[in-house]
């Protein structure tokens, strides 16, 4: 039998937290309204009061996880090297609704970062000659839907085996947002016109806004080595959660055209032209991927660091950790109405898989 079939009959509502991790998670969690969230998809288990007070395992058995996006209460999931598109149903079971075609998987390349835009399904996504988003019509009803053809959003990308960036939300003005990473060329997150180390803003079609900050360019901001988290306040203040190289990695507040350093620093330098994070890490205990914001905190989720962090609003030089080493690798986190939910990441080739890796947590909020 294989992982995903044996996983599959050990079932749901696995439980996998220590006291003290239950503890701080309910105290992080207790705080976290959500920011324009979508409703919560109903948990195993949601009519018993324990359910209420402890993690679960919402889904297991996936193959490197990499994103999640919210469809009219269901939950939709992308697999970096299989290319898969999963919907997963009420009781976490996954269905395939489509393969992206053309990926090349390979090191941090692949099928990365998804969104939902006005009844379309985007990804980015690895190919032949870069990386790209495409856009799909999201067809059908949850526990149905399928994926229409797709329709090139942009493309040229520079990709590597690593620093491919590969987030994408649309923003509180409806444009959509892309983190790429340096892929390698350190020099071009300082070329305003290159496309790697940014973050781009472009409208839901592809074409470049009138308002951002460098005319025809779909450049937002620069100076980026492997940005993987995106998310906005309810001013509409937009974060950003960077990875560094040996000394610090970053959280970011993202102003137009600014410009944040990589490769002539890293971390907190205090140099002119160069904005400084608002908070850094050593990348052991950090390695940040995806990022959700609430209407007090700022919740990341981490690869080498192995803990869910949450940053306050009204303090963004601190933070407080959960789940810290009881999940392996985080990639990504999102918010609904009444939980928070956390995709691991131990099978992507750099962690340690436990049995029913890779899972889909979710953490109740009371």
């Amino acid at each position: 039998m294989t992982r995903r079939g044996e996983s599959q009959r050990r079932g749901r509502g696995v439980r996998a937290a220590t006291a003290a991790g239950i503890a701080a998670a309910l105290t992080i969690l207790a705080a976290c309204a959500p920011v324009g969230a979508p409703p919560t998809p109903a948990p195993p288990g949601s009519g018993s009061s324990e359910a209420a007070t402890l993690p679960e395992v919402f889904a297991d058995g996936l193959d490197a996880p990499w994103s999640m996006a919210f469809v009219d209460g269901a939950v939709i999931v992308s697999e970096r090297d299989t290319a898969r598109i999963l919907e997963l149903d009420a009781t976490g079971a996954a269905r395939e609704i489509g393969v992206v075609e053309g990926v090349r998987s390979g090191g941090e390349g692949g099928l990365l970062g998804l969104a939902v835009h006005e009844g379309e399904l985007y990804a980015y996504s690895t190919g032949e000659r870069g990386n790209r988003v495409e856009r799909r019509e999201l067809r059908g009803e949850p526990g149905g839907f399928s994926l229409g053809g797709p329709t090139t959003v942009i493309d040229g990308i520079p990709s590597s085996s690593n620093h491919n960036g590969g987030r994408i939300a649309f923003g509180p003005d409806g444009m959509l947002y892309i983190t790429t990473g340096d892929a390698g060329d350190r020099p071009s997150a300082q070329d305003v016109d290159a496309l790697s180390g940014k973050i781009l803003r472009l409208e839901p079609h592809g074409g470049v806004p009138d308002d951002n900050p460098f005319p025809g360019s779909p450049v937002y901001s620069y100076g980026h080595r492997n940005p993987q988290g995106i998310g906005w306040g309810a001013d509409g203040t937009l974060y950003a959660s960077e990875f560094g190289q040996d000394t610090w990695d970053e959280l970011n507040v993202i102003e137009p055209g600014g410009n944040y350093g990589w490769p002539e620093v890293e971390g907190m330098a205090g140099r002119e032209g160069f904005i400084d994070p608002v908070q850094q890490w050593a990348p052991g205990e950090a390695s940040p991927s995806g990022l959700a914001v609430t209407d007090s905190a700022i919740l990341i989720a981490n690869l080498r660091g192995e803990r869910l962090r949450a940053v306050p609003l009204d303090d963004l030089g601190t933070s407080t950790e959960t789940l810290v080493g009881e999940h392996g690798r985080l990639r990504d986190v999102a918010v609904t109405d009444d939980a928070v939910w956390v995709l691991t990441n131990n099978t992507d080739g750099r962690g340690e898989p436990r049995d029913g890796d890779d899972r889909l947590i979710v953490l109740p909020r009371d």
